[in-house]
C-alpha cells in the first residue's frame, strides 16, 4: 500500500488510518516523535464525534437541521399563543402546567439557538474543505446534551396528563398530549437515525507505522495489523448481508457467497472516505455533466452507427421482430409477479379461475408453485397450451434459478427460458460477481466468466442434459431448432448456458435481454457473436454493471466530488429540482476551471483525499480510461452481438405515453461507463424492454400493410 503523493525528505512513515470503509494510508511528518499530518493533504468528510467516525458528514446536518427547527419555531409560536391566555392556568394543576410551559419555552429557545448554529456552521465549505465546520462537533455536543432536558420534560408532561386530578380546559390538555407526543416523535427520530448512521468500524484507531515497516505492509506486525482490519470489515458486511437474508435457509452454498459478497464490498469500499450524502451528490453532478456532454455535436463514428448499411438494417429487423417474440418466453419465466404487475387490475381474476384445474400430466414440473398461478401466468403470457410445456422448474437455491422448456410452434423452436432476479437466493447469485475460468474442447482454451451466473448455468445444464430433458424435446420435436432465452440474471445464465451446448447443438440461437456487463471475458464476447444477440434498452444500469465499470465510477463520483466549490446542500437541493422538473443542467464553478491540460491530469490534494489508491494517471473528467482499473478485477464483456434500444421523446422529464424508439446494432465500448439517469433502473424492467421490442414489431407492420395498399394501387 502506497502513501498518496510524493514523499518529502521530511517524511519518516506512514500513517494508517482505519474507518468504516477503508484503511487510508496518508504521507505524515514525525517530528521529535508526533505525528501530524501534511498540511492541507487530509479532508475527512465522515464525521467524528465520541471518538470514533460516523457515516455521516459535517455538511450533512443543513437540511434535517433546517427542518427541525421549522417545526421548533411552528411548536414555540403555538406555545407562547396558549401562555398568553393565563386565565387558562387558574385550575387544579395549572401551576404545575405553567411551570412546564415556562420551562418548555427556554429549551426549545436552547434547541433553536442551537439548531440555527448546527445549520450555519454545517453550511459552510465544500465537501472535501470541512476546514470552516471544524466548531461543528462542540456544537453537535450541546445540541445532543439537550436532549436529555428534553427527555425529562417530556416524561414530565406525560404524567401531568395522565394525571387524574388535573382539570383544565381540554383545549390546554390536547396542546400538551401534542407537545408531548412531538418531543417523544424527535427523540425516537434521533435515536434511529444515529442508529443509521453507526459505523460499525468507526472505532478503530490510528496506528503509525515506521518507515521500515511502511515499505512492507505484508510482514510481521504491519501485516498482521492490516490483515485483522480486513477481516473485521469483512465480518462486518457479512454480518449485514446475513441479516438482509435472515428469512431464507442458509446452508454451506450461502455461507461461502456471503464470505465471498462481503470480500467484494470490502475491497471496493476500501479505499475511500466518503458518506453517503457524498456519493449522492456525486452521482447528481456526474448526471448533470453527463446532460451537458450529450448536448454536444455527436463524433464521426456516433453518426455512422445511426445510417447502417441496407444489409445491416434488414438483420437488424429480422433480429427485433425474433427478440421481441422470444422476450414474451422470458417475461414468462417471472411467472405471477410479472403477469399481476402489468395487469393489475385483472390478472388475480383470470388466475383464480385456472387454479382448481390439474396441472397437465405431460409436462414435468417442480419447485412450489401453490394455487398453480406460476403455471398459469405463463400459460397466459405465452399464449401456449398445456401440452407445449417439456418441463418446468419453479425450484430457487443460491445457483439454482428456475427455467421451463416449451415447444414453439410459431418458430419451429424448443425454447429454454430461465428467469430473472426475483429473490434473495437470486440477488445472492448476482453478487457473487468474482471470476472464473471456463474451458470449452475444441472451442478456446479458456476464457473468464462471471462465478455466480456460470454456477447458475452449470445447474441448469445437468438438468437438461443428465435428466435428458432436451433429449425428451427433441424426440418430440426432432425439426425444431433450439433457442435460450433470458432477462437480467436470466440473460446471462442463457448466455454462459449456450457456450456450454454450442458444440452439441451448432444451429443453437440464445436472445439474451438486459443481461449483466461484467459476464465474459472478451475472448468468449467475441465467440458469442456467432449466435447470442443481447438486446439493451436506454441507459440501462444491469447491462453496464461490472467491476471495473464500478470502480471507474467511484473515481468519477471522487473526483468531481472533490472539485466541485459549491456546498452540498446546494448540489443535492439543485440536484432534485433538475431530477424532478428538468432545465439545463447547473453550471457548478470547480477547482478544474482555468487549470492547464498538463494540471489536468495530475489529481487535486482534495481529491487524493477522498481516495487513497489513485489510479496511475488521471485525464480530464469523464475522460478516465478503463486501462487504469484495478488488476484484480479483469474486464468482462456483454455477450454476443448487441441491439441497443434509445428512447426518443422531445421532453426529456415527463415524456408522452406515445414513445418512439430507434433500434442499432452497437458494440461493448457503449457499455463500458454506467450512465446516470432516472430511467437507469426502469430501462431494465421486463415490461419496459418487451413495451420497446414491440414497438419495432408494429412499426414494421404498419409498414408491410403500407406498402401492401400501394402495390394494390
Amino acid at each position: 500500500m502506497e502513501a498518496l503523493g510524493s514523499p518529502g525528505p521530511e517524511v519518516r512513515g506512514v500513517v494508517v488510518f482505519f474507518t468504516g470503509r477503508c484503511w487510508d494510508c496518508a504521507v505524515c511528518s514525525a517530528r521529535e516523535g508526533s505525528i501530524s499530518w501534511m498540511s492541507g493533504t487530509r479532508a475527512m468528510p465522515g464525521l467524528v464525534v465520541f471518538g470514533r467516525r460516523w457515516a455521516i458528514g459535517s455538511d450533512d446536518f443543513v437540511l434535517p437541521g433546517a427542518f427541525e427547527l421549522f417545526v421548533r419555531l411552528v411548536w414555540i409560536g403555538i406555545l407562547v399563543l396558549y401562555a398568553v391566555r393565563k386565565g387558562q392556568f387558574n385550575c387544579p394543576g395549572g401551576g404545575l402546567l405553567h411551570s412546564y410551559l415556562l420551562g418548555l419555552l427556554i429549551l426549545l429557545a436552547s434547541i433553536i439557538c442551537a439548531l440555527s448554529a448546527l445549520v450555519y456552521i454545517s453550511m459552510q465549505g465544500t465537501i472535501s474543505n470541512p476546514g470552516p465546520r471544524k466548531s461543528l462537533p462542540k456544537i453537535l455536543y450541546t445540541r445532543l446534551l439537550l436532549y436529555f432536558p428534553e427527555f425529562i420534560w417530556a416524561v414530565v408532561g406525560a404524567v401531568w396528563v395522565s394525571d387524574n386530578s388535573v382539570q383544565c380546559e381540554k383545549t390546554v390538555i390536547n396542546g400538551i398530549i401534542v407537545t408531548v407526543i412531538a418531543s417523544w416523535i424527535i427523540i425516537i427520530f434521533t435515536v434511529i437515525g444515529v442508529v443509521i448512521v453507526f459505523d460499525p468500524l468507526g472505532g478503530k484507531k490510528t496506528f503509525y507505522l515506521p518507515d521500515g515497516v511502511s515499505r512492507n505492509l505484508e510482514s510481521s506486525q504491519s501485516g498482521q495489523l492490516l490483515y485483522n482490519v480486513k477481516s473485521s470489515a469483512t465480518r462486518v458486511w457479512e454480518k449485514r448481508i446475513r441479516l438482509l437474508c435472515c428469512c431464507i435457509v442458509q446452508d454451506d452454498d450461502h455461507r461461502v457467497a456471503f464470505t465471498s459478497i462481503a470480500e467484494l464490498f470490502r475491497n471496493y469500499f476500501s479505499d475511500t472516505d466518503l458518506v453517503p450524502s457524498d456519493i449522492a451528490a456525486g452521482l447528481i453532478l456526474l448526471h448533470q455533466e453527463q446532460d451537458k456532454m450529450e448536448n454536444c455535436p455527436k463524433e464521426p463514428e456516433e453518426v455512422l452507427c445511426h445510417s447502417p448499411s441496407s444489409l445491416v438494417t434488414d438483420d437488424l429487423d429480422v433480429e427485433l421482430e425474433n427478440a421481441a417474440h422470444y422476450m414474451l418466453f422470458a417475461a414468462a419465466a417471472y411467472g405471477w409477479p410479472y403477469y399481476v404487475y402489468t395487469n393489475p387490475y385483472t390478472a388475480l381474476c383470470k388466475l383464480n379461475g385456472d387454479c382448481c384445474r390439474n396441472r397437465p400430466t405431460d409436462s414435468d414440473i417442480t419447485g412450489s408453485d401453490r394455487h398453480n398461478f406460476h403455471f398459469g401466468s405463463i400459460l397466459k403470457i405465452t399464449g401456449l397450451q398445456y401440452r407445449d410445456f417439456i418441463h418446468i422448474s419453479f425450484h430457487n437455491k443460491i445457483y439454482e434459478i428456475p427455467f421451463f422448456v416449451a415447444l414453439d410452434h410459431k418458430k419451429e423452436a424448443i425454447v429454454v427460458a430461465v428467469r430473472g432476479t426475483l429473490s434473495f437466493e437470486d440477488i445472492l447469485t448476482d453478487l457473487s460477481a468474482d471470476c472464473e475460468d471456463l474451458t470449452l474442447e475444441d472451442v478456446l482454451e479458456n476464457g473468464f466468466v462471471h462465478k455466480g451466473i456460470t454456477q447458475a448455468a452449470n445447474y441448469i445444464y445437468r438438468k437438461l442434459i443428465n435428466d435428458g430433458i432436451l433429449n425428451q424435446a427433441f424426440t418430440i420435436a426432432p425439426e425444431y431448432k433450439l433457442v435460450i432465452v433470458g432477462h437480467s440474471l436470466g440473460g446471462g445464465t442463457a448466455s454462459i448456458l449456450a457456450i456450454m451446448l454450442r458444440n452439441s447443438f451448432p444451429t443453437l440461437r440464445c436472445y439474451a435481454f438486459s443481461p449483466p456487463g461484467g459476464l465474459l471475458s472478451k475472448s468468449l464476447a467475441d465467440y458469442t457473436k456467432h449466435f447470442i444477440v443481447s438486446v439493451i434498452v436506454g441507459k440501462d444500469l444491469v447491462a453496464r454493471l461490472s467491476m471495473p465499470n464500478m470502480e471507474d465510477l467511484k473515481r468519477r463520483i471522487v473526483r468531481i466530488v472533490a472539485n466541485c466549490n459549491r456546498p452540498k446542500y446546494q448540489i443535492l437541493l439543485r440536484g432534485c429540482w433538475y431530477e424532478v422538473f428538468g432545465g439545463d443542467p447547473d453550471d457548478f464553478p470547480t477547482e478544474l476551471d482555468g487549470r492547464s491540460q498538463d494540471a489536468l491530469r495530475q489529481p487535486l490534494l482534495a481529491e487524493e483525499s477522498l481516495m487513497v489508491h489513485r489510479s496511475p494517471s488521471y485525464n480530464a473528467l469523464e475522460e478516465e480510461s478503463h486501462l487504469n482499473s484495478p488488476p484484480q478485477y479483469p474486464h468482462l464483456y456483454l455477450p454476443g452481438k448487441i441491439i441497443h434500444i434509445v428512447e426518443e421523446c422531445s421532453s426529456r422529464r415527463l415524456c408522452s405515453s406515445d414513445i418512439k424508439y430507434t433500434a442499432r446494432w452497437s458494440n461493448e465500448t457503449v457499455f463500458s461507463s454506467i450512465l446516470i439517469s432516472p430511467k437507469m433502473i426502469t430501462d431494465h424492467m421486463p415490461d419496459v424492454v418487451l413495451k420497446a421490442l414491440n414497438s419495432f414489431v408494429q412499426v414494421g407492420r404498419g409498414a408491410v400493410g403500407e406498402a401492401q395498399g400501394l402495390q394494390g394501387q
